[in-house]
């Protein structure tokens, strides 16, 4: 039985923007709704000073799953952070196929801070794709 637990792990690195989708992490957290523990939270100021590197060291530093979240469009604190960071994300979204890592491996949300139980549902369903990816 440990044996399938130790099989199921795996390891995901989230950034999370400050203002929104690290405050409806925190409100998830804060309400004790279900997520998985496979997940690494990593804070950043905004989706926008996101790089295309961090994603990649994660990756070449073991992590099955990378998800990267921000304020919705429209509504970062610093006015179009997410605009670009939603840019450099799609074009590294169909690069990492060339490079060898499954795009389904990675992916990015909107989440803003009242939205504890859409951070749930996003957390669960991620580890759930990466745990079936594994296999």
């Amino acid at each position: 039985m440990e044996e399938k637990n130790k099989d199921s792990k795996v390891k995901i690195v989230a950034f999370l923007c400050n203002w929104c989708s690290y405050a409806g992490a925190d409100a998830a957290g804060t309400a004790r709704l279900r997520q998985s523990e496979d997940i690494r939270i990593i804070k950043v100021p905004c989706s926008g000073r996101m790089n295309s590197l961090f994603v990649l060291k994660a990756f070449s530093l073991g992590a099955d799953g990378v998800l990267v979240s921000g304020c919705h469009p429209g509504d970062c604190h610093y006015s179009e952070g997410n605009y670009y960071a939603r840019r450099r994300l799609e074009i590294l979204k169909d690069f990492l196929p060339v490079i060898g890592i499954d795009n389904r491996r990675f992916s990015y949300q909107w989440v803003s801070a009242s939205e504890a139980q859409k951070w749930q549902k996003v957390v669960n369903s991620f580890v759930k794709r990466i745990r079936e990816i594994k296999r």
